[in-house]
C-alpha cells in the first residue's frame, strides 16, 4: 500500500510523470523546423510506445491487479472477473473522454504534416482567428486526455519504478505529435513561436496535475481493493491509448511496416528489460 512507500518513490514517480507530460514541448520544437520530410523515426517511436504499453498492460499491470484482488477474495475466478470489469471500465472512461471532445480538435485524430501545413492562414482575419481557436481547443483537449495518462504513469512508477520508467518514455513519445498539433495552428495564426511553444507546453502540465489529483483522491481509500481497481483501470487506459491513438498515428507518420516494427521492438525491449531487472 502507499503508506509503505518512501518519499523518494513519490518524488521519482512525479518527476517521471512531469517528464512524460512536458514532452509536448519537443513536438512544438519539431513542428517549427519541420518541412515535408519523412517522419519514419516518429512512426517507429509511436509503434514502439504502443508495443511497450500493450505488453506491460497484459503481462504486468493486469497481473498486479489480480494479485491485489486475490488478497481479498481467495477465489481466483472472482478476482479475474473484477479485473476484467475494471479493465473495460478504463477503456470505457477513455472512450467517453474522446466522445466528449470535437473531432477537429481531438488529439486522438492524428494529422500528417501535409494536412497540418494546410492550416497556414491567408489574408482573411477570420482564418487566423479560426486557426488560433483550433490550437487553443486542441491544447484543452490534450490537457483533458493527459489527466488519466498522468495518473497511469504516476501509479505505475510508484508501484514499480522499472515499469514506470518505460511507461513514462512511451507516454513521452506519444505526446510529441500532440505537441505538434497544438503548436502548428497557433504558430501559423500568430507567427509567434514563443506563444505556440508555451501553449503546447501548458497542455502537457495536465499529466502531473492529473497524477497529484488522482493520488490525493485515492490516498485515503488505499488498500488492496483500491490498488486492484486502479491497476486494472490503468491497463484499460493504456490499451485504449495504444489502439486508438498510437497505432493510427504510427501509420499516418510512416506506414504499416514501420508501425509493426516499432510494436515488435517495444514488446521485445519491454520483455527483456523486465526479465533483466528481475534477475538483478
Amino acid at each position: 500500500m502507499f503508506e509503505i512507500y518512501e518519499f523518494n518513490n513519490f518524488f521519482y514517480a512525479f518527476l517521471l510523470t512531469l517528464f512524460a507530460g512536458l514532452s509536448t514541448s519537443i513536438g512544438a520544437v519539431i513542428a517549427f523546423f519541420s518541412k515535408s520530410r519523412s517522419y519514419t523515426i516518429l512512426s517507429l517511436g509511436l509503434g514502439f510506445s504502443a508495443g511497450v504499453m500493450i505488453y506491460v498492460s497484459f503481462m504486468e499491470i493486469l497481473i498486479k491487479a489480480k494479485d491485489s484482488f486475490i488478497k481479498i477474495y481467495s477465489n481466483e475466478i472472482t478476482a479475474q472477473v473484477l479485473v476484467l470489469v475494471c479493465f473495460f471500465a478504463g477503456i470505457a472512461l477513455s472512450a467517453l473522454i474522446d466522445r466528449l471532445i470535437p473531432e477537429d480538435v481531438n488529439p486522438h485524430e492524428p494529422k500528417s504534416y501535409n494536412e497540418l501545413k494546410e492550416l497556414k492562414p491567408n489574408s482573411l482575419e477570420k482564418d487566423t482567428k479560426s486557426l488560433k481557436r483550433t490550437g487553443i481547443f486542441t491544447a484543452l483537449a490534450i490537457g483533458i486526455h493527459n489527466f488519466p495518462e498522468g495518473f497511469a504513469t504516476f501509479i505505475s512508477s510508484l508501484d514499480d519504478l522499472t515499469i514506470g520508467i518505460t511507461i513514462a518514455f512511451a507516454i513521452a513519445i506519444h505526446n510529441i505529435p500532440e505537441g505538434m498539433a497544438v503548436s502548428l495552428p497557433i504558430y501559423h495564426a500568430t507567427n509567434n513561436k514563443k506563444k505556440a511553444f508555451w501553449y503546447s507546453t501548458a497542455s502537457g502540465f495536465a499529466e502531473p496535475i492529473g497524477a497529484i489529483i488522482g493520488f490525493f483522491i485515492l490516498y485515503p481509500l488505499m488498500g488492496s481493493a483500491t490498488l486492484g481497481i486502479t491497476f486494472a483501470l490503468v491497463a484499460g487506459i493504456m490499451i485504449y491509448i495504444s489502439f486508438d491513438e498510437l497505432l493510427p498515428a504510427a501509420r499516418v507518420y510512416g506506414n504499416a511496416h514501420t508501425a509493426i516494427l516499432g510494436i515488435t521492438l517495444g514488446m521485445f525491449i519491454m520483455a527483456f528489460s523486465l526479465i533483466l531487472f528481475k534477475l538483478i
